[in-house]
Order: structure tokens, then sequence, then C-alpha cells
């Protein structure tokens, strides 16, 4: 079953819950700025697991201690529901 996308209503309700993620068009976007490329690279792989777990994988971007997270569902065109989760469990790994 595809995904349903989320209102603008809905979606402006659900950035209230993910304070660090902000709006792009059809995406979130979050960086985290970590101790150095080591701790990065650690944070990278807590990501993976969750993008595993979800089978829902962020576009990330890494620059040295700083990791560029992109939420968006490609397949709907846009966010729904599962970037919004994906995105709360990520806030809560340490950085």
């Amino acid at each position: 079953m595809p995904a349903t996308l989320l209102t603008e209503n809905e979606i402006t309700s659900r950035l209230g819950a993910v304070p660090a993620w902000s709006r792009n068009g059809p995406q979130i976007e979050r960086t985290v700025k970590l101790k150095n490329f080591v701790e990065a690279i650690k944070f990278v792989d807590a990501v993976a697991g969750i993008a595993e777990k979800h089978n829902h994988h962020p576009d990330i971007d890494i620059r040295w201690n700083q990791v560029k997270l992109v939420l968006s569902t490609h397949s709907a065109g846009g966010l729904t529901e599962n970037d919004f989760t994906v995105a709360q469990e990520m806030d809560d790994l340490p950085s």
C-alpha cells in the first residue's frame, strides 16, 4: 500500500514535535554537529540502524564533524508519517 502524503496542516503539526528539523519543500532536514569525524561516523551508523528498522533511508551528507540528514518519501512524492517517525527516532540519538 503506498504511503499517504500529509496535508500542510499535518506537516506543520508534526514539525512541532521535531523542532531540530526544518522543512525544505517536499522534505525535512537537520544538520547535527558532532565532536569530530569519528563521532560523525558513529552517529551515521546509528542512523543506519533506524533507517533499516523502518525501511526508510535518509539522504546523508557528512562533512568532517557535521552530518546533514534529509527525509522525504520519494515514492509518495513528499512528506508522509514515516518521515516524522524516523526523524523522531533519530532525534533520540546522542549527538
